[in-house]
């Protein structure tokens, strides 16, 4: 009865026991890939209502004819990398997802299985941000963690409801 009830507890849906393979419930590549996909969708479309509304602002202003913000590259690059590691790291401290990650059923959470807390969460992000290519990690782990999940020590699992 206590091994039933400790495996109702995880939430699997499969009769096996999930504590057999250390990566059972841990998100593979194919769902976190889209995830992030998903995720950069979000920053691309915030981006582009921002440069929407400070073109409008300048129309209210200056007047005809409407004209998109020319900022330059060397200002535009680091604001777009500080927003996206705000956007991701707040998002998992607060709710252990982004927009991606829930469409896709993916909690981030630390191996305890608790919510990151934002100093982790802001790391992660920014690794995540800078060096995008340490999401392949998952594919060679035993554990399923990408490069910023070791140095975290974080986990992305499916989330059960």
């Amino acid at each position: 009865m206590t091994a039933r009830r400790g495996r109702a507890g995880t939430g699997s849906d499969s009769g096996s026991d999930s504590g057999s393979d250390p990566g059972s419930d841990s998100a593979g590549i194919v769902s976190r890939g889209i995830a992030a996909v998903l995720d950069a969708l979000v920053l691309a479309a915030t981006g582009l209502a921002v440069q929407v509304g400070a073109g409008c602002a300048r129309l209210l202003v200056t007047g005809p004819p409407f004209r998109f913000p020319d900022l330059p590259l060397w200002l535009t690059g680091p604001v777009a990398w500080i927003f996206a590691v705000l956007y991701l790291g707040g998002a998992w401290a607060a709710i252990g997802h982004t927009a991606g990650g829930r469409l896709m059923g993916l909690r981030v959470t630390d191996r305890a299985g608790q919510l990151l807390r934002l100093p982790r969460s802001l790391a992660r992000a920014a690794l995540s941000v800078t060096f995008p290519l340490g999401l392949c990690w998952v594919l060679i782990s035993a554990r399923r963690a990408s490069l910023q999940d070791l140095v975290v020590a974080s986990e992305v699992r499916y989330e059960r409801s």
